[in-house]
């Protein structure tokens, strides 16, 4: 696979995943609710995604591929349900650098599971997030908000939606991969949303219509060019690059909806980011 195409795959995936946080949060400052967005979004997809099955080999009568697609749909209905949850009640620059705790929480499964101990460059790594962290927030207690309890829990659920997916794509492609992710995330999704007694049928106007649109094209995009760049290149130096959209998260959060002390989350962010790529690139995650 062309290097070209990869590079050019990496960028797509960090920019549209900070569209697609920003297009999240304007919805819910429309009042719309958190896990209807989750579900229109991912029945857009799914809409779209119909025309994969006509063109691709569907390995139907494979067991595991169902298996990992099911288990895939369900984690990743719950990992951006608590997203935009996130998005709803916190600021995008501080929910974006949580996403650095992901090395963490791996380096911590590595102990308890696999018995892999640290090194210097790991201990270092995981102690410079903790301490950019205290940049990010503005007090220490927030760590324990409402915002940040959801983004932990949507970090969880994507690491473990990541392991399933990559399953799905080793039995069988991409665009396969994508299209199974978008049509179990709508069902799992519905769900989620009608377990609450919250859904309700009332058409958006078009200024919602359009953000809806924008926000599937950009996740879609995000949720490809992730499963592009896993098969193309080794994980631990996609997720480095992937945190990237930190600094754009930032960017946006103090551009588009005018957050506070954008310096000092910069300097945090960038701590956090330096401790993330040391651990992840030392213990190819």
């Amino acid at each position: 696979m062309s290097t070209l195409f990869i590079i050019i795959a990496v960028i797509c995936r960090i920019f549209t995943n900070s569209f697609s946080n920003v297009f999240q949060k304007q919805l819910t400052n429309f009042g719309e609710n958190s896990l209807k967005i989750n579900f229109i979004n991912y029945l857009i997809l799914s809409i779209f995604s119909i025309p994969i099955f006509f063109f691709c080999n569907l390995p139907l009568y494979n067991k595991e591929f169902w298996l990992y697609a099911i288990f895939g749909g369900i984690f990743g209905a719950l990992c951006n349900c608590f997203m935009v949850m996130a998005l709803k009640r916190g600021q995008l620059s501080v929910l974006a650098p949580i996403n650095s705790y992901k090395s963490v929480v791996s380096l911590i499964f590595g102990i308890i599971i696999l018995g892999e101990y640290p090194d210097f460059k790991g201990i270092t790594g995981m102690l410079l997030i903790f301490f950019g962290t205290f940049f990010i927030f503005e007090n220490i207690k927030d760590i324990f908000a409402q915002d940040i309890r959801y983004r932990f829990y949507a970090l969880f659920f994507s690491a473990i939606e990541a392991v399933f997916i990559k399953k799905v794509i080793i039995i069988s492609s991409v665009p396969v991969s994508f299209a199974v992710s978008a049509i179990f995330g709508t069902i799992f999704s519905f769900i989620i949303l009608n377990s609450t007694k919250t859904f309700d049928f009332k058409i958006p106007n078009k200024i919602l219509i359009n953000k809806y649109l924008f926000l599937a094209l950009n996740f879609g995009l995000m949720t490809f060019t992730t499963a592009f760049v896993f098969k193309n290149m080794n994980v631990s130096y996609a997720l480095a690059l992937f945190q990237l959209s930190i600094l754009l998260n930032l960017f946006f959060g103090w551009k588009i909806f005018s957050e506070k002390n954008l310096l000092k989350k910069l300097a945090g962010s960038l701590i956090i980011l330096i401790g993330s790529t040391m651990i992840i690139l030392t213990h190819h995650i």
